[in-house]
């Protein structure tokens, strides 16, 4: 349990950088009002509404080790000689979280755009007269006053894929060893596989409680206490 508990912190904090680093840029670059855009953003929303078993399904079928695309694209352009099985190797903790990040950056992408389209035009033009640059401006402006639409969906991201299970279970099952065994993998195993259902119980309290303290810390940092 204590494994799986280092597994599930360090793919927390990946996947939900991933989401603020890819979700904020997206947000940013779709927050103009051009030709395309709204056609763009439902596209990029696409993957958020794609069900988690047709998402772990799909990219277990890309990285297969014996008819996937990736293997294909790979050695037809000479970077491979021969198919890898990469979700058996010690590349699956990367692919899994790369997938959870594809998986779920629209959640910040599109609580961010709310954000940006409620701060009002005047504040960006008396900046501009001032000459602030667009990094100052977005600093000093734009990211104080969305703060707290970010830290809801942070908080919300982050207690969310602590304890995913589907896409980890469909794509690597734990696997390789132990290198994506993650808390709710672990107690799903000790509890239908090893029916020690009283360790299984504690461990899903112990995941309430984790969960309930990365809300109220994360709260602190971030200053959303009411």
């Amino acid at each position: 349990m204590i494994n799986s508990l280092k597994v599930t912190f360090l793919f927390t904090i990946v996947v939900v950088l991933g989401h603020l680093a890819v979700g904020t840029i997206l947000a940013l670059a779709m927050n103009k009002k051009k030709p395309g855009v709204t056609v763009l953003r439902t596209i990029l929303i696409i993957p958020w509404l794609l069900p988690d078993v047709v998402v772990a399904l799909l990219y277990k079928w890309i990285f297969n080790a014996n008819y996937g695309v990736f293997n294909t694209i790979l050695i037809r352009l000479g970077i491979l000689q021969k198919n890898q099985a990469w979700l058996s190797t010690g590349s699956a903790f990367v692919i899994l979280a790369i997938v959870c990040i594809w998986k779920g950056y629209a959640l910040i992408m599109v609580n961010v755009m709310a954000g940006l389209q409620s701060v009002p035009e005047d504040i960006y033009e008396a900046a501009k007269l001032d000459g602030a640059k667009p990094v100052q401006t977005f600093f000093k402006i734009t990211l104080p006053m969305i703060r707290p639409v970010i830290s809801t969906a942070v908080i919300l991201d982050t207690v969310w894929w602590f304890k995913h299970y589907t896409i980890i279970k469909l794509l690597t099952d734990g696997g390789p060893g132990s290198s994506t065994s993650t808390v709710s993998i672990s107690i799903y195993k000790e509890a239908f596989t090893f029916h020690n259902y009283g360790t299984a119980a504690a461990g899903a309290g112990i995941v309430f409680v984790i969960c309930w303290l990365i809300s109220k810390v994360m709260r602190r940092v971030m200053d959303c206490d009411e």
